[in-house]
């Protein structure tokens, strides 16, 4: 009998654990490359790789731990019901009940409290609170989650976050210190713990905390929530020790579904509505935050984000297809090398050229000039012999290359764009610059599973988006070339060009370079036109994906620090994207993908 892959057991471990901790047993694990929406009972998870890094296993049970606790102590109805319609206020408010939900297991087993540490690591690893300079960048969600943490918990705030934490602790304690003492006494009473945390964002002067997003609290339906943690927790706490991350997907499944309803109250509301709301933020003192939604506020909508996939390049066949695709692309590359390569040491001059060190000369202190030795023996009194490193305005910068994988792109297009990204990612590591590089397309043609469980629902109507996106990662930013350099091969494959959504895909790389730690945050989109998918596009109108994409695109344009450029091949994008070139021959691709960045870069 063949022995099970190492990664394997890992996860029917870890799957057991969950079920045991959730007292569920439905539930179950699923690994990805990064979390998503759940199916069902089945939470996508990170993979710790097949090596089972001890780090990352031990982030991955953390993660599975909490998504345990989340099934078995919260009421999604009493959450719904208690939320906030306001967007930060409603971020606050989970990071609360994430608090209350994880502190129950972790004050009950010691052997979850470790694997919850390891996570809450995880989770600020990619938070804006390690990059916050002043109080006003530190996302409130995540001080408040941390201070409600270290109150249930008596775990301190991990090491990264403590210097963004105090830019606002201060404030938050004497705004809210004596609700977020109290919140123990409520923490096995989800609702008692609801209307207290309601209370503590009235007083981080989150007006729209004050009013409900229903005028009714529903009552019952807590039946996890009043239990404590009892005697047969030692078997759980056993198995909880290779527990892993499901509640990562399920926060995220369940935020998502919030936004979804809250931005539904807000449309049948009105616009009056918003404008007062607008109107009594503006008066208050965090009126210049930063910490806004990570997309816009739009009718745009999927009816079942369910069957949706983001997977590594490597997951979608198997390592010897890979090794084949990627020596066809080498073929296909002698023909262009020579000339994209010509451009990209250009580039590659300019970067470094703006990343050289330069020295101001004839100071009164600093570094000897050896230029000046001669001065200095003949007259060792004199001044000015001496020079200083100018700091160099070069920002620590990432590149993120998102390149439409949509049939029409089929042949030399997409041949081309492999070869400029390839060409490219090599240029930017040697430069010191980090790379990602990103596909999007979808599932099927026509629509997927999406479709069919739109059909068997009896066609509602404006169902919204009906198709199965598949988010390809070619390249992690994090990631050498080297390792990723077979990935790119995957684009030759035939059958995986099928139709494109871009709003999504934007949104998606989007909200990936937001999580990034540098500076400065490029994002290049190769396309060859407007989004199409005919099974969406009959069912809600033929603008419905081209509107949501030019809403996409004005939001990132107007509101994020994120720089955003597109190339068109054979199409003017020109009419989407402020920051735009068209080109009508592929061949092309590769000098203006280097123009776009040169110019982008030279801008600063």
């Amino acid at each position: 009998m063949t022995k099970p892959a190492p990664l394997d057991e890992f996860r029917r471990v870890l799957a057991g654990a969950s079920r045991s901790i959730a007292r569920d047993r439905e539930v179950d694990i699923a690994f990805a490359a990064e979390p998503g929406p759940a199916g069902g009972k089945t939470v996508r998870v990170p993979s710790p790789g097949p090596s089972l890094e001890p780090t990352l296993v031990a982030e991955a049970r953390g993660a599975a731990d909490a998504a345990a606790l989340r099934v078995r102590y919260h009421d999604a109805s009493i959450h719904r019901t208690s939320v906030p319609a306001d967007p930060e206020a409603a971020e606050v408010f989970e990071a609360l009940e994430v608090a209350r939900v994880e502190a129950l297991g972790a004050r009950a087993m010691d052997g979850v409290r470790s694997n919850l540490d390891m996570l809450a690591e995880a989770r600020v690893r990619s938070d804006a609170i390690l990059r916050a300079r002043t109080a006003e960048e530190v996302p409130l969600a995540t001080a408040v989650g941390l201070l409600a943490r270290q109150r249930l918990t008596g775990a301190e705030p991990p090491a990264p976050a403590r210097e963004g934490l105090k830019l606002v602790s201060d404030w938050i304690e004497e705004k809210a210190g004596a609700e977020l003492d109290a919140l123990a006494l409520t923490i096995d009473d989800q609702q008692a713990y609801a209307t207290l945390s309601r209370r503590l964002l009235e007083d981080l002067e989150l007006e729209s905390a004050a009013e409900p997003a229903d005028e009714e609290f529903e009552e019952g339906g807590e039946e996890g929530e009043g239990e404590e943690p009892g005697s047969d927790e030692g078997e759980d706490s056993e198995e909880a020790g290779s527990s892993s991350d499901g509640e990562m997907e399920m926060r995220q499944e369940e935020r998502e579904g919030e936004q979804e309803t809250q931005s539904g109250e807000e449309e049948a509301e009105g616009e009056e509505t918003s404008a007062g709301e607008e109107g009594s933020d503006s008066a208050q003192p965090r009126a210049g935050r930063r910490n806004w939604a990570d997309e816009p506020a739009t009718e745009y909508k999927a009816f079942t984000t369910k069957f949706d996939e983001m997977v590594e390049a490597e997951e979608l066949c198997d390592s010897d297809e890979l090794g084949r695709l990627r020596a066809y692309l080498d073929q296909q590359m002698g023909q262009i090398q020579g000339v994209v390569t010509r451009l990209a040491n250009r580039l590659q001059r300019r970067l470094m050229a703006q990343q050289a060190r330069s020295w101001e000369f004839d100071q009164e202190e600093g570094l000897l000039d050896a230029a000046r030795l001669a001065r200095v023996i003949v007259s060792p009194g004199h001044s000015l012999s001496y020079k200083v490193e100018k700091e160099t305005d070069f920002k620590d910068t990432i590149v993120s290359l998102l390149i439409d994988n949509s049939g029409s792109m089929r042949g030399r297009p997409i041949s081309i764009a492999a070869m400029c990204a390839d060409i490219l990612a090599r240029t930017l590591e040697r430069c010191g610059v980090a790379s990602e590089i990103l596909g999007f397309t979808t599932r099927a043609w026509k629509g997927g599973q999406s479709r069919e469980q739109w059909l068997s629902d009896g066609r509602p109507a404006l169902p919204g988006r009906l198709n199965d996106l598949r988010h390809i990662v070619y390249k992690r930013a994090d990631e050498p070339y080297r390792h990723s350099r077979r990935n790119l091969g995957l684009m030759m494959r035939e059958g995986l060009l099928k139709e494109n959504i871009d709003g999504e895909a934007l949104l998606w790389a989007h909200r990936r370079l937001l999580a990034r730690p540098e500076e400065r945050r490029i994002l290049m989109v190769i396309s060859d036109g407007a989004p199409v998918d005919d099974s969406t596009a009959s069912a809600n109108g033929g603008t419905y994906l081209e509107r949501h994409l030019r809403q996409v695109i004005g939001w990132i344009e107007e509101r994020s620090n994120v720089e955003l450029a597109a190339i068109g091949i054979g199409h003017d994008v020109t009419r989407y994207y402020s920051r735009a070139v068209t080109i009508m021959d592929a061949e092309q691709l590769g000098g203006a993908l280097i123009e776009q960045l040169a110019a982008l870069f030279e801008k600063n």
